[in-house]
């Protein structure tokens, strides 16, 4: 009796994710990615949350490769 290679029945469908179950996820990736671009672009100057000048040190070659001019 010969064997075929290919399966005879279907492999299970994948339920979609719902735009409800999605929706908060994404508002909190927007809302992390805001924050990291204002860390990255506009921290420690004129609307600087953070005193000092650590955040700028950290996020100075970050801010050169996305374009963003820091002195």
């Amino acid at each position: 009796m010969a064997h075929s290679a290919v399966p005879t029945t279907a492999p299970a469908a994948v339920a979609p994710i719902s735009l409800s179950a999605l929706a908060p996820w994404a508002v909190f990736a927007g809302i992390v990615t805001l924050f990291l671009l204002y860390l990255v672009g506009a921290e420690q100057g004129a609307t600087a949350l953070f005193e000092g000048n650590t955040v700028h040190e950290w996020m100075h070659d970050g801010r050169h490769l996305l374009g963003f001019p820091c002195h």
